[in-house]
């Protein structure tokens, strides 16, 4: 197959459900194994730019360092990289051809598939260290066959709940699920009930759990947040985005905690702190369009706060999101920072369509079309604020358009 044809097959591959027996049953004929240090990251919202900020740090720091992350903007070689060079669409067709007769015999799913190569990719390349974002939950994850020097847990809240769990606890311990025997972990803050079930697979394991500490002093300078976390004064980030503040503060206590298996330098800790983020994060793509992929209430509320302290024009939001997601809070919580709201959908099976939105219509406008309605606003209001959220995969379809423009 060709890279076209095998973007293809994924789209066919995207099972609207997921049970593990095949996927497991391929990598116990493989023999697979990863000796490559790890580590491993999860979360409701954050996991991904952790992955980011460590893969930076790391890398200034002259390791050479995999990331796999997901889900991709615009092209599924995205997903896996090398000191920040994604693999090419060459090494991409080779790999997945070679294993292609196996990947069918299983019936393995798109993710399984990305997740194998990604993991091929790293052992033959032979990393110093592999970055690995979990895709959903932790526990029957694709991601979760590898045993890491260190699992991370940024944040849990409510998402994903008809395969992860129905409360904040049963998502917690599916999380947790990445945690391994004798390993450490590290968590972002968590309320009371996700950290009691984390606690409780800790225990089980005898895993050493961490719990990140507060940052202080958060500042804004030269268009960059600043903020201390112990032992750094006046760290850098290259972003207003306020929720960065936190993911910062994981990775570097990430560092600490991994200090006698990894080191590294003050000083290439902050230059990967200084250095850019993953696209669609609060990405302005210039001083009147924000492009952020939050997509779910716990995201935009931080979200809305940022803007809250950083942003002085008036906002036009362009909103959209997948089918299953709690769009309610999520428009109410943007409603606190914009009187101009609109609802659109994108070309994706998730994605909401207008009849998806029914419940609020009579409150928020829809538009079939997002191009014209970016390009309808731009025009409107040249001089406010664009902000465009819901859905990261919508952030994704966005940015290209607007970088073709």
């Amino acid at each position: 197959m060709n890279i076209s044809e095998i973007r293809e097959y994924f789209l066919s591959h995207d099972f609207s459900t997921y049970e593990r027996d095949n996927y497991d049953n391929f990598i116990k004929s493989q023999k697979f194994s990863f000796p490559i240090k790890s580590i491993h990251i999860t979360g409701t919202n954050g996991k991904g730019s952790v992955a980011k900020y460590l893969t930076n740090i790391y890398q200034s720091e002259g390791y050479k360092v995999g990331l796999y992350n997901s889900p991709f903007l615009s092209d599924v070689t995205e997903m896996i990289s090398i000191n920040n060079k994604n693999i090419s669409s060459e090494e991409y067709v080779s790999l997945f051809n070679e294993f292609y007769k196996e990947f069918e015999k299983y019936n393995l799913s798109s993710f399984e598939i990305q997740t194998y190569i990604a993991y091929i990719f790293f052992l033959r390349n032979d990393v110093d260290l592999a970055i690995i974002e979990v895709g959903m939950g932790g526990y029957i994850d694709a991601t979760n066959i590898i045993t890491p020097i260190l699992s991370i847990i940024t944040s849990v809240s409510l998402e994903h709940t008809s395969y992860l769990g129905r409360s904040v606890s049963e998502i917690a311990a599916n999380k947790a699920g990445i945690i391994k025997n004798e390993v450490p972990s590290l968590v972002g803050k968590l309320d009371e009930s996700a950290m009691y079930a984390i606690k409780e697979r800790t225990e089980d394991v005898n895993s050493k759990l961490y719990v990140v500490n507060d940052y202080y002093s958060e500042r804004v300078e030269n268009n960059h947040l600043v903020f201390d976390y112990y032992p750094y004064l006046n760290v850098e980030l290259n972003t207003l985005s306020e929720y960065q503040l936190k993911n910062a503060s994981i990775a570097i206590e990430a560092t600490r905690i991994l200090s006698n298996e990894i080191k590294v330098s003050e000083e290439s800790i902050r230059k990967g702190l200084l250095m850019d983020l993953l696209p669609c994060r609060y990405e302005y793509i210039n001083e009147h369009i924000l492009i952020d992929g939050g997509h779910n209430p716990e995201a935009i509320g931080e979200l809305v706060k940022s803007l809250t302290k950083s942003n002085d024009k008036p906002i036009h939001v362009i909103f959209a999101a997948f089918k299953d997601k709690n769009i309610e809070q999520m428009l109410v919580k943007l409603s606190s920072i914009s009187e101009d709201i609109s609802l659109t959908t994108f070309p994706h099976k998730r994605a909401r369509t207008e009849d998806d939105y029914f419940l609020y219509l009579g409150d928020y406008s829809f538009t079939e079309d997002y191009k014209s309605l970016i390009n309808s606003k731009i025009s409107e209001f040249p001089d406010d604020l664009i902000l465009i959220t819901g859905s990261l995969a919508f952030a994704g379809l966005v940015r290209e358009f607007l970088k073709g423009k």
